[in-house]
C-alpha cells in the first residue's frame, strides 16, 4: 500500500480551497436571494443558472480540485482524465441546479426541501468520486465503505442546509456567515471522502497517461476567475430592490399629474381680433381721421 500525503504542501492548499468555497457560497446566497425577487419565470432561471454555477462550480468542483493539488501518491505521478474531470463540473452544477429548482418553485416545505438536499447531496458526492475516478496513477484505488457512506451523509446534510440557507438569507452579515459555515461543510465533506482513499501500487512501473496538474490548472483558474468577474458584474449591473421602488415610485408621479391644459382664448367683447391688420407686428392702430368721409 502506497503512502498518501494530502497536504503536500502544507496549510497553503486547504485554505485556498476553503477560500474558494467561501466566496463561492457568498455569490451563489446573493444570486439565490435574487430567484425570490425575481418577477418572471425567465429571470428565475437566468438567476438560478448563475447561483448554480457559483455553488456548484466554484464552492464545490474549483474548491475540489484546489484541494487535489495538495494529494500526493509516493513513488507515482499523479495525472487527470479530462472528459472526467469535465463530466466532474457538469454534475455538481447541474446537482446544484436542479436542487435549487426543487426548492425554490412554489412554497418552501420540508418536503422540498428534503428532496432538494437529498438530490443535491447525491450529486456533489457523486462529483467528489467521479472527480477522483479521473485520476490516474500507478496504482488501483481502493475505499473504505463507512467513510465513503460518512462523506454521502455529510454532503446530503450539507446540501440541505445549503439550500435552506439559499431561499431564507438575505442579509449581508447573515449570508457571509452562513457562507463561513457552507465552506466548513464542503471542505469536511471533501476530506472525510479523502480518508476513505487507499491507493494499492502496482509492481511493475507502467505509463501514466492523462493531463498533469500543471496543464489543468491554467484553465480552471482562468475559468474560476472570469465566472467570478461574471456574477459580480451580473449582480451590480442588476435593479436592486431599491431601484424598483424608486421606478415605481416616479411612474406614480408621472401618472398622478395632471395633463397640460390647452390655452383657452380670452372673450373678445368689441371684436378687435376679427381685424387681422391689428395682428400684424408694426401696424399702426387705425383712427378716425384714416377713415375716408362719407
Amino acid at each position: 500500500m502506497a503512502e498518501i500525503n494530502h497536504f503536500e504542501y502544507g496549510w497553503i492548499t486547504p485554505a485556498l480551497s476553503y477560500a474558494l468555497s467561501v466566496l463561492g457560497s457568498i455569490l451563489g446566497l446573493v444570486c439565490a436571494g435574487r430567484i425570490r425577487t425575481a418577477r418572471t419565470n425567465r429571470q428565475r432561471a437566468w438567476w438560478g443558472l448563475l447561483s448554480a454555477w457559483a455553488l456548484g462550480g466554484t464552492a464545490i468542483w474549483a474548491m475540489h480540485f484546489m484541494a487535489m493539488l495538495g494529494f500526493a501518491v509516493e513513488n507515482t505521478r499523479i495525472r487527470y482524465d479530462v472528459p472526467l474531470t469535465a463530466a466532474s463540473t457538469a454534475i455538481a452544477v447541474v446537482a446544484v441546479g436542479i436542487g435549487l429548482a426543487i426548492v425554490g418553485t412554489g412554497r418552501l416545505n420540508p418536503v422540498r426541501l428534503i428532496a432538494g438536499g437529498v438530490f443535491t447531496g447525491a450529486g456533489v458526492a457523486s462529483m467528489h468520486y467521479t472527480g477522483m475516478a479521473a485520476m490516474r496513477l500507478n496504482g488501483s484505488l481502493g475505499y473504505d465503505t463507512v467513510r465513503v457512506v460518512l462523506s454521502v451523509v455529510i454532503a446530503v446534510v450539507a446540501s440541505t442546509v445549503a439550500l435552506w440557507l439559499a431561499m431564507t438569507v438575505r442579509r449581508g452579515l447573515a449570508i457571509f456567515a452562513s457562507a463561513l459555515v457552507m465552506g466548513i461543510a464542503v471542505n469536511g465533506m471533501h476530506f472525510t471522502g479523502m480518508s476513505a482513499l487507499s491507493v494499492h501500487r502496482h509492481e511493475r512501473a507502467g505509463e501514466v497517461t492523462g493531463a498533469g496538474v500543471s496543464t489543468l490548472l491554467v484553465p480552471i483558474v482562468l475559468a474560476v476567475l472570469f465566472g467570478v468577474v461574471g456574477l459580480l458584474y451580473a449582480l451590480l449591473a442588476a435593479p436592486t430592490d431599491d431601484d424598483r421602488a424608486a421606478a415605481a415610485y416616479l411612474d406614480g408621479r408621472r401618472l398622478a399629474e395632471p395633463a397640460p391644459s390647452t390655452p383657452t382664448a380670452a372673450p373678445d367683447p368689441v371684436g378687435l381680433r376679427a381685424r387681422s391688420t391689428l395682428g400684424q407686428p408694426g401696424t399702426p392702430f387705425p383712427s378716425r381721421r384714416d377713415t375716408p368721409p362719407r
